[in-house]
């Protein structure tokens, strides 16, 4: 091993600091609501942690957002353009 992280456990781009701010909730209700501990709401917005697809379901759940509009692996190329999801 190089020690490389594979691509699959690079962090996944993500709008959770965007949408908090946007319902007005600061990281402590917002981790209460979600049901994690504060520290997990930034790690997750830093992109320092990847979420379990149940907890990206209950950030879905709480936005009213499908979860590929709040968190995006990468735009996707097709013929040359990017496709924006």
């Amino acid at each position: 091993m190089t020690g490389r992280k594979s691509s699959e456990d690079a962090p996944i781009p993500n709008r959770i600091a965007e949408l908090r701010e946007k319902a007005k909730l600061s990281r402590i209700e917002l981790a209460e609501r979600i049901g994690v501990n504060s520290q997990t709401i930034g790690y997750l917005e830093r992109g320092e942690y990847n979420p379990s697809l149940a907890l990206a379901f209950q950030f879905s759940e709480l936005f009213g957002l499908p979860v590929e509009k709040i968190f995006v692996r990468k735009e996707k190329r097709r013929g040359g353009s990017a496709i924006k999801r």
